[in-house]
């Protein structure tokens, strides 16, 4: 049970701490190395297939919802994901 609390907190503080130091395209990165991670400390501490399979998917979701608190309460609120997909700068930056 310590395992999976483990890699539950773990991956939960993996979305927070990449939420508040890069933008949304790194969570590109890290989800499938959490992904790899937690699968093979699962099958390392004994967990069958469909037990360790439910509990990565379980952390790459509180990983995303960790990302989407930090980002949503994060002091620049103005570097948002929609000015990451349209391009357009902000209302405080120069042209």
């Amino acid at each position: 049970m310590t395992i999976v609390f483990t890699l539950l907190l773990a991956s939960t503080l993996v979305g927070l701490a990449t939420s508040l130091y890069f933008k949304v395209w790194a969570l590109m990165l890290a989800s499938p190395l959490i992904a790899v991670l937690s699968a093979i400390v699962l099958q390392s501490g004994g967990f069958g297939f469909a037990a360790g399979a439910s509990l990565a998917v379980g952390c790459l979701v509180l990983s995303q919802l960790a990302y989407l608190a930090g980002a949503c309460l994060s002091p620049e609120l103005a570097g948002s994901v929609a000015e990451e997909i349209d391009g357009a700068p902000g209302r405080h930056r120069e042209h």
